[in-house]
């Protein structure tokens, strides 16, 4: 979820493109080599996908897609921090509908820094001529309309935290994609993380560990999911990783 106040995002734009071209191999670690080939969403989701405003090139969403379709074989709930339009949404619903469980997506839908007037990433279109604030509700609910998927997405406008604080049931995946700043990663994780179930995945973007790549926000909380002990690296996707969780402590 877009939070304001967020660290800007140095990434790179080609790498950030929604134009960014599928892989030819799976989107894993050179770990996977040995594993079969990797699930792909069905072809009209993953062209909504291509064609959805946001960030998250395809390899990056090729890997989302694969830990979704491992985690909904839990039987439950898939979970996204960080709406913005639905691009990696699409991904997650995909893999729930195919599953029998649900993708909840959890925004506030007012934007980031960098998404803001002035900025690197602001787009004019989403802004609301009758507020001026950005508001990225009517073209994420057109996405999922247009891609067929709105029966297999349950969407929570408002702040992670508090929406996080009502939740009251175990999760198959979470997915933080939400702010970029400690404050916002920190609030993300510690609200969510503790619903994930055990074999669970927890799936973090924008994680550089090398500052000169991008904000260290994300790469905190993935450190401090790996130091707790309690999860398990599984796969790296450029800035995407994917834990599984083994143990209690968090």
């Amino acid at each position: 979820m877009s939070q304001p106040a967020q660290e800007s995002r140095p990434q790179p734009k080609a790498e950030r493109a929604p134009e960014s071209p599928a892989p030819s191999s799976a989107p894993s670690s050179a770990r996977s080599s040995s594993r079969s080939p990797a699930p792909r969403p069905a072809p009209e989701t993953f062209a909504a996908f291509e064609a959805a405003k946001g960030f998250m090139p395809a390899d990056e969403g090729l890997a989302l897609y694969a830990a979704a379709v491992e985690a909904a074989r839990l039987g439950l709930p898939l979970l996204e921090v960080g709406t913005y339009c639905g691009r990696s949404t699409l991904l997650l619903a995909d893999a729930a509908r195919d599953a029998g469980v649900t993708a909840v997506t959890v925004d506030h839908h007012r934007g980031s820094e960098e998404q803001q007037p002035g900025w690197e990433y602001h787009d004019p279109d989403v802004v609301d001529p009758h507020t001026g604030l950005m508001d990225t509700v009517p073209v994420f609910r057109r996405t999922l309309r247009a891609a067929g998927l709105e029966e297999h997405v349950v969407a929570v406008v408002g702040r992670s935290p508090r929406a996080a604080a009502l939740w009251g049931r175990p999760l198959g995946l979470v997915f933080i994609d939400g702010g970029h700043t400690d404050e916002h990663a920190t609030a993300d994780y510690e609200g969510w993380v503790p619903h994930l179930a055990r074999d669970g995945l927890l799936v973090v973007h924008d994680v550089f560990p090398d500052p000169a790549d991008g904000g260290q926000a994300p790469y905190r909380i993935y450190r401090r999911a790996l130091d707790s002990g309690a999860f398990r690296e599984i796969s790296v996707t450029r800035s995407l990783r994917v834990l599984r969780r083994t143990g209690p402590a968090l």
